[in-house]
């Protein structure tokens, strides 16, 4: 079987779990939903095929933009894994509405998996997650997805949480901002995944689309972008009871 991997990933952490998962299911073609300006609607699959679909969640639901990169493909009945990541608190209606969009775009689910990624706001909480204990068990998931990959004709239905109505759309509201160390290369233009900040002036970023997803200060080489740190404190009291302790990850099957 082919296999394909398609994420939405802004500073590397959705990746890393989908990497691990399609790396035990075979040798995958990757596919970087969160550029920018591409022409995903390219992308065609066909019933044989296997699509590894990674997302984080953001207050409990998909990106806006990763969901109207992804439903551009192509899908025509490949099957698809469905991995959710998120920052050790909740993941809420995050795979239903996942699940929805891709057998919407016409892909058969099969599977689920969410995943506990470092937070990329305030990452004391997921610290150095996935970590090896992540990874053993995310291979082991991926030894239960592959069978029932090689059985077609065993596959059910199955749950995933999640309610509807959906609830409301809601990022953490903290924009990064450049400092003296901003060199004005504009990669964080570049490779913003909403085109929130001005290629002409980077230093310059539109509050009204910025989701936070934190690319901009994951990609600077010169570390220029930063969020005000007593926001963040607050922030990271705020949810620190809701954070605390370790979460498991989840397979749905």
């Amino acid at each position: 079987m082919n296999v394909y991997t398609m994420y939405f990933s802004p500073t590397g952490g959705t990746k890393r779990v989908v990497d691990i998962l399609a790396g035990e299911l075979g040798t995958p073609v990757e596919m970087d939903f969160s550029l920018r300006g591409q022409n995903y609607g390219m992308y065609r699959f066909e019933p044989g095929d296997v699509c590894v679909i990674g997302v984080p969640s953001f207050g409990g639901r998909v990106p806006p933009a990763a969901l109207s990169n992804l439903t551009k493909v192509k899908a025509n009945r490949a099957a698809a894994v469905l991995v959710v990541t998120y920052g050790n608190r909740a993941y809420e209606d995050t795979v239903l509405e996942l699940r929805k969009a891709m057998e919407g775009c016409g892909f058969k689910v099969v599977a689920a998996v969410a995943a506990v990624t470092e937070h990329s706001i305030m990452r004391q909480y997921g610290a150095g997650r996935p970590d090896n204990r992540d990874r053993r068990e995310l291979a082991a998931m991926a030894g239960e997805i592959r069978k029932k990959l090689l059985s077609p004709r065993t596959w059910k239905d199955f749950f995933v949480p999640g309610r509807i109505p959906y609830k409301e759309f809601h990022t953490i509201p903290l924009i990064p901002e450049t400092d003296k160390s901003c060199q004005r290369c504009g990669l964080c233009a570049k490779r913003c995944p909403v085109g929130a900040i001005s290629r002409k002036r980077p230093d310059r970023t539109d509050a009204g689309k910025c989701i936070s997803c934190m690319r901009c200060v994951h990609v600077c080489p010169q570390q220029g972008r930063k969020l005000n740190k007593m926001m963040v404190f607050a922030a990271s009291m705020k949810l620190k009871k809701a954070c605390s302790g370790r979460k498991d990850n989840e397979l749905f099957l």
